[in-house]
């Protein structure tokens, strides 16, 4: 074998500080043996439905936190559901990278509102926005509701206002919605599923 001064004192170093590592009580076999932690075994699961088609994939969160009161955990981690009929545990692409959409500083977590005239919007609470999307429906309901149509036949129908439901409720959920709105005379009315 042809070798030069440097790699004679490369190997021989390399020798040494194994040797010494061994002599020391480390042995790489025994580190390499050694189970590691799985990363997601402190983790909690949840189960959920991913928000971006009409699927409805089902999803496993897995999110990490101290499970206290009022504290909220971070999801670090997405998958399919292999158990969820629809899917069987595979996404999408858009599914797939769910996890950038949670962690989006862009994402929108709260009712926002702006103001006729206005340019900007401003961050309102819950029962604020439901409060005026309900003030809203009833001002144009009462002011559009037809009893009659031009022949005089009863009618009761609202046609100004509509409604469009998400798709990953359940057949129940969108029945009951359904009712809802059909009740107040709501005639413009879809889900998502279907388009």
């Amino acid at each position: 074998m042809d070798m030069n001064r440097r790699q004679f004192f490369r190997v021989s170093s390399a020798g040494l500080v194994g040797s010494s590592i061994v002599a020391l009580g480390f042995s790489p076999t025994a580190a390499l043996a050694e189970a590691r932690n799985f990363k997601l075994a402190r983790t909690t699961e949840t189960r959920n439905t991913c928000p971006y088609c009409s699927v409805g994939c089902g999803l496993i969160m897995y999110s990490l936190g101290d499970k206290a009161k009022n504290v909220v955990s971070d999801i670090l981690h997405i998958e399919g559901d292999a158990d969820h009929p629809v899917n069987r545990g595979t996404l999408c692409p858009k599914g797939a990278g769910l996890l950038d959409f949670v962690h989006s500083p862009m994402r929108l977590k709260y009712p926002e509102v702006r103001e006729p005239g206005a340019t900007e919007w401003k961050r309102i609470g819950w029962d604020e926005a439901l409060d005026r999307i309900a003030k809203l429906l009833k001002a144009d309901r009462d002011a559009n509701f037809q009893t009659t149509n031009a022949d005089g036949k009863t009618v009761n129908r609202w046609t100004s206002s509509g409604m469009l439901c998400a798709s990953a409720s359940s057949n129940e959920t969108g029945y009951i919605t359904h009712k809802a709105f059909r009740s107040t005379g709501m005639l413009v009315f879809d889900n998502q599923a279907r388009v």
